[in-house]
This record gives C-alpha cells, sequence and structure tokens, in this order.
C-alpha cells in the first residue's frame, strides 16, 4: 500500500552522510572523541552520549537487531558533507560535481539527446574496475552470438552476473575464456583508451582490471548504439532489474539507484569494504584487501593476501598503474526514459572507510550532477546509526524484515507514523519513519536526530 504525506513538505537540512559510528562497548571512546556536544532537544540526554548504554539490550536481541560498530570508523568532514537537502539538487551547473573532500572521482556524464557530456571531471583517470569490468565480461560471451544461441545454464549465469552481481560467474568466464585475453580483445573492439588488465602480479583478480570513466560510457554506447538488438535487450534488460542485494550480500543501490527515481539501469563496483549483509539473516561479507568475490579472483590458487612484493618467476614488475589498496565504490549505468544519460562515476575512498559512509558519500555526489532526463525522489535525507538495523514491512517489530541496512548510511524519509512502541533503554519510541526506496519502515530509535519525531518531515496517511 502507497503512503502519502499528510501535509506539504517543507525542504529541510540533509545531515551528514553515515552519520553514526557502532553502539558497541569498544567503541564508546572513539564516538565520545569524535561526536561529543551535539545538541538536543526537550533537555533529555543526546542519543550519542547515550549509545554505549543501548549496547546490552540490543546485545540480547531487543528487536532482532544486533548492533556493532561499523568497520573504521571514519567520519566526514564539514567543508566535505555540509548539510543539504532534496530541493538543492534542482540547478545545476556545467561541472557541479560535488565530490566530498579525501574521495577521488573520475566522472563521465553523456547525454544521448545532445550527443554531449554534461559532467566530465577526470574521465580518464584510471581506477580498478571491480565488478564494472563484468560488462566486458557478458560482451566478450556474446561478441559472436546471440543470447538465445546460448543453453539455458549460460543464459542464467550471465543473468545472475548482471543483475545480481555474482561474482562466481564473472570468475568462471575469467577462467574459461582466458583471464586478461578477455580485456585485450575487447579494448581494439570497443575503442577503448584508458582500459588495461590486471598487473602481473595479480593476473587472476578481474576486479583488478582498469578503467575509466570515458571507458565506462563507451561501454555503454557501444550497447546502446551500435550492439545487435538482441544483445542490447538481453544486457540493458536485466541491468533496469538490478537488485537491491547483491550475491555477496551488499547493498547495491547506492549512486545512481537511490539518487534518482526509476527508469534506471545499473552496473555497480565495491572493493575493500565490509558489509553487514543486505539480506536479512545473512552473516557479513567480508571483502578486505585482495580476496576473492568483491576484489575479483578467478583462480582457486591465487593467494587471497598476496605479498604486494611478490610477482611470478620471471616475470618483471608492472608499473604502477591503479590504487589497488583505497576503498573503491563505483556507480555506472543510465538514467531518464529510453536510456537517455549515461552516468559513471568511479571513486576512492581513504583506507578504513565504512561501507555506509562511502554509500552515502557516493549517492550524494551522484546526486550533485547534472543528468538530463532524470527525476530526483521527494523526501529528506537523514542519517542512521548502528550496525545491522532492520527495514520493516510495516511499523511492527513482528513484521517482515525488508533488509539490513548499511552501517551508518543515509536514508530518504517519506513520511512517519506511529506504530508499535519500541524499547531500547534509555529510548522509548512508538514513531516510525517511511523509507520510499526501500517500501519500508525504520524506527526513528535508529535515525540520527534528536526527539521522537523527525523534524519537517510529514505524517503518513494511506492512500485513498
Amino acid at each position: 500500500m502507497r503512503l502519502l504525506p499528510t501535509g506539504p513538505r517543507s525542504a529541510v537540512h540533509r545531515p551528514a552522510p553515515g552519520a553514526g559510528p557502532g553502539t558497541g562497548p569498544d567503541a564508546a571512546s572513539e564516538r565520545r572523541a569524535r561526536r561529543s556536544g551535539r545538541s538536543v532537544r526537550s533537555g533529555r540526554p543526546s542519543r550519542t552520549a547515550l549509545r554505549p548504554l543501548i549496547a546490552l539490550g540490543l546485545g540480547l536481541g531487543l528487536l532482532g537487531v544486533p548492533v556493532a560498530a561499523p568497520a573504521g570508523g571514519a567520519t566526514h568532514s564539514a567543508g566535505a558533507d555540509s548539510p543539504r537537502s532534496n530541493a538543492a539538487h534542482a540547478a545545476h551547473t556545467a561541472d557541479t560535481a560535488d565530490v566530498p573532500a579525501g574521495v577521488t572521482a573520475g566522472i563521465a556524464v553523456f547525454d544521448r539527446r545532445t550527443g554531449e557530456f554534461t559532467e566530465r571531471r577526470e574521465a580518464d583517470r584510471r581506477f580498478r574496475s571491480a565488478s564494472v569490468v563484468k560488462l566486458l565480461l557478458v560482451l566478450d560471451v556474446l561478441w559472436d552470438r546471440a543470447p538465445s544461441a546460448l543453453p539455458a545454464e549460460e543464459r542464467a549465469r550471465l543473468e545472475a552476473m548482471l543483475r545480481h552481481s555474482d561474482d562466481q560467474a564473472a570468475s568462471h568466464y575469467w577462467a574459461q575464456r582466458g583471464g586478461s585475453r578477455i580485456i585485450e580483445r575487447m579494448v581494439p573492439r570497443l575503442g577503448l583508451t584508458g582500459t588495461v588488465p590486471p598487473p602481473s602480479t595479480h593476473p587472476g583478480y578481474w576486479g583488478y582490471t582498469a578503467l575509466t570513466a570515458a571507458d565506462t560510457v563507451r561501454i555503454y554506447r557501444h550497447l546502446l548504439e551500435e550492439a545487435p538488438a538482441a544483445v542490447r535487450d538481453f544486457v540493458l534488460g536485466h541491468l533496469h532489474r538490478a537488485t537491491r542485494c547483491a550475491g555477496d550480500g551488499f547493498d547495491q543501490y547506492f549512486g545512481i539507484a537511490s539518487a534518482f527515481d526509476k527508469p534506471w539501469a545499473l552496473k555497480q563496483g565495491w572493493s575493500g569494504f565490509t558489509s553487514g549483509g543486505c539480506t536479512a539473516g545473512a552473516s557479513p561479507a567480508r571483502t578486505r584487501g585482495p580476496h576473492p568475490g568483491r576484489d575479483g579472483r578467478a583462480a582457486p590458487e591465487t593467494r587471497s593476501e598476496p605479498d604486494a612484493g611478490h610477482r611470478p618467476e620471471g616475470r618483471p614488475s608492472d608499473p604502477p598503474v591503479v590504487d589497488l589498496v583505497s576503498e573503491a565504490l563505483h556507480t555506472t549505468g543510465t538514467v531518464g526514459p529510453d536510456d537517455r544519460t549515461i552516468v559513471a562515476v568511479l571513486t576512492l575512498h581513504p583506507d578504513g572507510t565504512p561501507y555506509g559512509t562511502a554509500y552515502s558519500r557516493l549517492t550524494r555526489l551522484a546526486g550533485s550532477l547534472d543528468v538530463p532526463g532524470a527525476e530526483r525522489p521527494a523526501g529528506t535525507w537523514f542519517g542512521t546509526w548502528g550496525s545491522g538495523v532492520r527495514v520493516r514491512a510495516a511499523a511492527t517489530t513482528g513484521s517482515d524484515v525488508v533488509t539490513t541496512l548499511p552501517a551508518g548510511v543515509e536514508v530518504l524519509v517519506a513520511c512517519q507514523q506511529r506504530g508499535q512502541r519500541v524499547e531500547v533503554p534509555p529510548y522509548s519510541n512508538d514513531w516510525w519513519a517511511y523509507l520510499p526506496q526501500y517500501g519500508g519502515y525504520l524506527t526513528n530509535i535508529y535515525v540520527d536526530t534528536p526527539g521522537n519525531t523527525l523534524p519537517d518531515v510529514p505524517e503518513c496517511r494511506q492512500a485513498r
């Protein structure tokens, strides 16, 4: 059932993305040092000051929401993450990219209707591709055949790689089709200028392929403008149906998917993070450093933690091409009716940045761009706190779990309503926030703002 606000929506400030470190006792001193002195309403103690007292109750499984300190515990600088409302996204000029301090970004936004770039910043800078390279793996498989010519098992494998960003499928094709030779074939086919295979020190790591934002736009233009219709429809069709939860438990709806309303198509990439697990009940997915899965290891014999100085016998060391240490998070795809605009935003974050922090920063960066044809979602952004916090199908802890939020991620709130009272000592609150991008509810206790209700957020009502 769709929910609508009962009154006019006011533009309000957007708290800093990723606000709120974990609540475990081992993180208490670090939290106080970073976030002391926050103002509160109604004279009650701030949530930040009291969070260490909550850990015990949560540890006993209250609400079924385990809470722990997210990895890294990084916070945002005031200059990079100044408060901003969704209304501020309405006006754009050339090169409006809001790149947070400490983040390295390569950006290319191409309007297919006009044939012009609306944003182009460090577009030829190389980044390790993470799962964005799966676009090249799919195109290599389909270069000389139609999807209908493939066995059903192969079509299902390609679908999983495109929609769920399945790593086993990518590793299968990397091993079966020659590894780096795939990249060497696709570069001249598509006229790519900045794409190179993984370094010789990491030959089995498909996610270490070097890629640029400009080349990513070229890949999508080939799909949309040059590929056979059957290939275009197969690939873009699955990218339009990309799932929120990837096969490894990461929430992949950052960037394009959070900043813009549908229609959009997605191929995301991430490397070096630890996730709280997108699917309810899933164990945390860990991809710290060179590791099978999100860092793109294909061969079982490849070491999961290779020595940075190791190289195969008799082969020279490659010159450094891309940063293999900093956390990488990329959002790529199309936005708008008829896939009007191609968006490629590749980013690196300081080593140790929590996933929820990078998720929120990249979403804000994507939302700051000039993207013709895009519609931005209505609502107000708020930070959250805690790890393992669940979104529910209704405003009650007994309802189904929709998903688990990345720790400290920002959420868009459309409206709020009363529901089941939640007790997390010393807090007691019966107000719940409706999150339209999740289609579910979050108790206001875990929204990082003082007070039981959210400022300037209207009350929900059922659509008639």
